[in-house]
């Protein structure tokens, strides 16, 4: 499973809204997002590049999710604490990837704590 790099420091994009396809959409394999309806090569590549930073920050945002998870798994304070090998395991992560989580969801909390939202730094 590919481990994506933890990004402090980098503005958060406001992500172009993603709209859901109905069901009967979404079970055709060729259907995307109603890109391959679109014959203008210009909107084309201004639609398909909303969804590509809209995926992003989705999954940007979904990371720090993570990895404030695996920090309070972790946390000695609770009685059903995770050691960093379980939490690897049940993400599908590496223990040293995970010992990174660990640290990076503290530190985002750390700073939720003094009143920075995640991906903000001081």
């Amino acid at each position: 499973m590919a481990e994506p790099t933890p990004r402090r420091n980098e503005p958060r994009l406001r992500p172009a809204p993603l709209l859901f396809e109905p069901a009967e959409a979404a079970s055709d394999p060729e259907h995307f997002f109603d890109l391959e309806s679109i014959d203008d090569p210009r909107a084309l590549l201004a639609r398909a590049t909303e969804l590509t930073l809209a995926f992003r920050a989705a999954a940007d945002r979904a990371v720090e999710f993570q990895a404030m998870a695996a920090a309070q798994l972790a946390d000695p304070r609770r009685f059903d604490r995770l050691t960093t090998a379980d939490i690897a395991e049940r993400a599908e992560w590496t223990e040293d990837y995970a010992k990174k989580m660990v640290e990076f969801g503290r530190d985002l909390m750390r700073g939720a704590a003094e009143g920075r939202g995640p991906g903000e730094s001081a």
